[in-house]
């Protein structure tokens, strides 16, 4: 990849989706694939699928089309899954044990080592072996463990204040399901996953087709 194109930001937000349906193809013991078949299968264009790789260098030879192994061996690269993360759940409520519980995380490389809370009458509980701690250790298990990821799943009010202590402590990437929009340094990379915003876009395209 050139490292002077800087690569948008839907482009990006396509590549997981490659990612998944490659692996589907892959389990189907599918060896190649054109754009126009894999345009078929995902929905995107065939032109913007060409595009989109070529971002990254192509990939595909003119009338063979794309090595679907190699493919998604490349799109992992690039999505950086060469290696595990690490990841602990701050909120052990419903939405914090779901995720606990959710075993594609581990398919992929994330490994949740723990989750954290304020509640005491929580601590030493286990979902799928993984324990919920006490949120006053959270800085020391996060240096002690070598933390890559947090996934925030507390209220509107606490997010901020758990998001600060999480950069305190060494935290560089939060995957927020807090219902507010955290300020974090520049070097801090946060993803927010606004639940009520994804279900009112939906609504919107209901009405739309439903007028």
């Amino acid at each position: 990849m050139n490292g002077k194109c800087k690569i948008s930001m839907a482009v990006i937000r396509r590549l997981p989706k490659y990612h998944r349906y490659l692996k589907d193809l892959l389990n189907r013991d599918i060896k190649r694939i054109s754009s126009k078949e894999l345009s078929d299968i995902i929905g995107f264009t065939a032109s913007q699928i060409r595009q989109d790789l070529n971002n990254f260098g192509g990939f595909g030879q003119q009338g063979y089309g794309y090595n679907v192994e190699e493919l998604y061996y490349e799109i992992g690269k690039i999505l950086g899954l060469t290696k595990d993360y690490k990841t602990i759940i701050i909120g052990a409520g419903n939405l914090g044990q779901a995720l606990a519980n959710y075993t594609n995380f581990e398919r992929v490389g994330f490994e949740v080592k723990a989750l954290f809370d304020i509640n005491p009458k929580l601590f030493g509980i286990k979902i799928r072996d993984i324990e919920v701690r006490d949120m006053d250790n959270v800085k020391e298990f996060i240096k002690d463990k070598d933390i890559d990821i947090a996934i925030l799943c507390t209220n509107k009010g606490s997010a901020q204040g758990v998001a600060d202590k999480l950069v305190d402590s060494g935290i560089k990437a939060i995957w927020n399901f807090a219902p507010i929009d955290i300020r974090v340094p520049k070097d801090v990379i946060v993803e927010n996953v606004n639940l009520i915003e994804s279900l009112l876009t939906l609504t919107y395209l209901y009405k739309s087709v439903n007028q």
